[in-house]
């Protein structure tokens, strides 16, 4: 888990959000990088989060309260092929289209 937030404030809300200790690492605040003006982390859905890492993006809309919403459920299927590649930067740029 990625949060933006400091670790006092966003720990308990990752408590929450993490009732059955799926995630194996949480990283906050002091895990981005401080960039004009902006904390910036490596992995999140805003194309400014990833400025530094481009080719390893997989881009995604936000996500507010639409429950009808399976944007992330329909890349299992990529997800699971990428992790068997060696080298997975060319089917990012098929998936991006880059």
């Amino acid at each position: 888990m990625f949060l933006t937030s400091i670790f006092k404030y966003a720990d308990p809300v990752a408590d929450l959000l993490d009732r059955w200790g799926v995630f194996r690492a949480r990283l906050f605040r002091e895990s981005c990088v401080f960039h004009r003006g902006n904390y910036v982390k490596d992995l999140d859905n805003s194309p400014a989060s990833y400025i530094f890492h481009p080719e390893n993006a997989v881009p995604v809309q936000s996500w507010f309260d639409d429950m009808t919403d399976t944007e992330l459920l329909d890349l299992i299927p990529f997800f699971e092929g990428l992790s068997k590649e060696e080298e997975v930067y060319s089917m990012l740029h098929k998936l991006c289209n880059r």
